[in-house]
């Protein structure tokens, strides 16, 4: 039985996948990504994660980055 799961994309993104990849094709595309990811315990793939210090740094700065894309409300 399928689950049904709501994202949120760039709309660049959103466009790239729909032009390349095809709008009905959409959701197998990103389960085939997500699969091996789910494979694994999840402590595996935390401690993985832990130790690849080059991807948290990655990660800092992409996050980091967001802060300047935040539109608050006055």
């Amino acid at each position: 039985m399928q689950k049904k799961l709501t994202i949120s994309l760039d709309p660049q993104v959103y466009e790239g996948l729909h032009t390349n990849i095809g709008r009905r094709n959409i959701s197998k595309f990103i389960e085939n990504l997500v699969r091996p990811y789910t494979e694994q315990s999840l402590d595996d793939g935390y401690q993985a994660l832990a130790q690849d210090e080059e991807s948290s740094q990655e990660a800092l700065e992409w996050s980091e980055a967001l802060i300047g894309d935040v539109d608050y409300e006055t």
